[in-house]
């Protein structure tokens, strides 16, 4: 297993997620997982980002009413990227708190929306910045990096 990709293209891959479509979400980690094996990327960053893009692609499916999610791969980083038109979030220091949650009672019913979709994506990234306005959307950027150089983060 690698430690880095110099020698691999970058690649982009781009998901549509709309309004409860809890599916693509695990569609969206198992694809990238099976690509990032493919590169040869050591298991447990593999592991990091599927976690990443399966917790954000499901906040998207569960608050917004359509969003995108893009995973765009560097020889040194993947960073992912979610943009969702929806309520947005009014305390994003509140939000990333383990256990707070603001989904409604059918999500909850459904067994989602237990809080912890944000601090799973902190604990797994080496950034996280979140952008976010109430009644327009929210912009979540993570990135993991290849090689042990720290986790920082930007919230």
């Amino acid at each position: 297993m690698v430690d880095s990709l110099a020698y691999t293209p970058q690649i982009t891959l781009e998901f549509k997620i709309g309004e409860k479509d809890f599916f693509v979400a695990g569609e969206c980690a198992s694809r990238v997982k099976k690509t990032l094996q493919q590169l040869g990327l050591r298991q447990d960053v593999i592991k990091r980002i599927a976690i990443i893009i399966y917790e954000a692609a499901m906040n998207v499916a569960i608050h917004a009413t359509s969003g995108t999610l893009v995973v765009h791969v560097e020889p040194d980083a993947i960073t992912i990227r979610t943009e969702d038109v929806g309520a947005g979030i009014e305390d994003i220091d509140l939000a990333m708190k383990e256990g707070y949650s603001t989904a409604t009672y059918e999500i909850r019913e459904m067994g989602f929306g237990a809080g912890m979709g944000l601090s799973n994506i902190k604990q797994c990234s080496d950034n996280l910045n979140i952008e976010s306005k109430v009644g327009v959307g929210t912009t979540l950027n993570a990135k993991v990096l290849f090689r042990d150089q720290g986790r920082h983060e930007d919230t």
